[in-house]
């Protein structure tokens, strides 16, 4: 072997190896692709230009100057819901922040400020200034009508890569999982899309590039995604958001009763009977004009029951928080068959929600 070929390292002779030949092969064209691949494509295209990169602030002093400034607390994602500036997100992506920046799909940055909020849904909706010709509104789908093993797309900014798109099908439908606020959301959607931390407040998507939901939690032992993540229904979403645009809050639809739950407490421990005790009846509510009665008292002292309510539209209410949860269903205007327990008969009552 030629010696300028040997190269001796720590006492090792190594063979210099031969030079590689050039590979001179061009690369092979694929063609176009699938047509299910180019409406993916597509349907990223044109949805992520509503999809926003949300950044937590927290306000710091420093400990010697005594000066306050604000530094990054954490990422998430929402979406552009009107040409007004308005951006859905979840609550929990804002919960112990000073203030948020929203950056657009054309890389622009904005200063937020929350325009209100439900914790009972998780929802939050923040306001920036923003021209309206930067503002791609989301467009907006249903979700009563979705089907186990439909295609769904998530769009969101998980760890902070913005932009991402993962893909799945509803695993699930009828979820509950617990709100911010206490108590339940119902008719969550369950998804094996990847859905990590920071994906929380982005848009999940069907087929037609329609909002069906707003990405909310996984189900994960390790904080990553386990393929079970869940999604506020769309339905629930137009049920809340222009309320709190309007009003910056969210009022659930009342009968128009006053109850108390260490009321229905007792009532179940001294009569063994479920549902929830009428206290009183607001003045020209629905209620009022259904004719249920509140509770009273005796001359004597002793406390005379009202009405009970035991059942909406069939459904039983066997406490307050059920009550809540149920006409959290409907809409103010909407007629329900209300079930009471009255002088020990049971009757049904039509009374509009407000």
């Amino acid at each position: 072997m030629n010696r300028s070929m040997i190269m001796t390292i720590a006492g090792i002779c190594l063979a210099a190896a031969p030079a590689a030949a050039q590979d001179t092969r061009e690369p092979v064209p694929r063609g176009p692709l699938t047509p299910g691949e180019q409406a993916t494509v597509n349907l990223f295209e044109e949805a992520r230009a509503s999809v926003v990169y949300i950044t937590t602030l927290s306000r710091r002093t420093d400990l010697f100057t005594g000066v306050a400034t604000e530094v990054p607390r954490g990422t998430g994602s929402g979406f552009v819901w009107d040409r007004m500036g308005h951006i859905v997100t979840n609550l929990h992506v804002l919960q112990g922040a000073s203030a948020a920046q929203v950056v657009l799909s054309d890389q622009s940055t904005h200063r937020a400020v929350v325009a209100g909020f439900s914790a009972a849904h998780d929802l939050a909706v923040l306001k920036i200034e923003a021209p309206p010709d930067v503002l791609a509104p989301v467009k907006i789908g249903r979700s009563d009508d979705l089907r186990v093993g439909q295609d769904i797309f998530a769009i969101g900014n998980p760890f902070g890569l913005n932009a991402t798109l993962t893909t799945g099908i509803v695993s699930a439908l009828g979820r509950e999982i617990a709100a911010v606020g206490g108590g339940t959301i119902e008719h969550v959607i369950q998804t094996d899309a990847a859905i990590n931390p920071g994906n929380s407040g982005g848009p999940l998507l069907d087929s037609a590039g329609r909002l069906i939901g707003v990405n909310t939690a996984i189900y994960s032992p390790s904080g990553a995604s386990a393929g079970i993540g869940f999604a506020v229904p769309v339905d629930t979403v137009r049920r809340v958001v222009p309320q709190i645009v309007q009003h910056g809050e969210y009022v659930p639809p009342r009968l128009g009763i006053r109850v108390l739950a260490d009321l229905d407490a007792y009532v179940r421990s001294r009569f063994r009977i479920a549902g929830v005790a009428v206290v009183d009846v607001e003045p020209g509510t629905g209620a009022d004009r259904a004719g249920l009665r509140g509770a009273r008292r005796a001359p004597d002292g002793r406390l005379v029951l009202g009405d009970i309510v035991q059942a909406i539209d069939g459904e039983p209410v066997p406490d307050v928080g059920t009550l809540d949860t149920v006409l959290d269903r409907y809409t103010p205007g909407d007629q329900v068959t209300v079930t009471i327990l009255r002088d020990g008969q049971t009757r049904d009552v039509r009374v509009q929600v407000y």
